[in-house]
């Protein structure tokens, strides 16, 4: 189930896109990239709708995806 971003509280919102982009595994490139310049870019993708939050009721995890990696029922 997707989540709207826009119903979480702000902070709560922070603290999901911190936890994602501080998971090991997060690619970024070469370049050493700043924590508020990733947190930044992800809600950037939340906003323009690249990217979404998605719940899963099997698993009770929140996850952040690319749009088209959400499964279509």
């Amino acid at each position: 189930m997707i989540v709207p971003w826009q119903a979480l509280e702000a902070d709560t919102l922070e603290s999901i896109i911190e936890h994602f982009v501080l998971r090991e595994g997060t690619d970024y490139g070469d370049q050493e990239v700043p924590l508020a310049e990733k947190v930044a870019q992800v809600k950037a993708q939340l906003a323009s709708g690249e990217a979404v939050l998605l719940w899963s009721e099997h698993h009770e995890t929140l996850n952040i995806v690319s749009k088209d990696q959400v499964p279509h029922v």
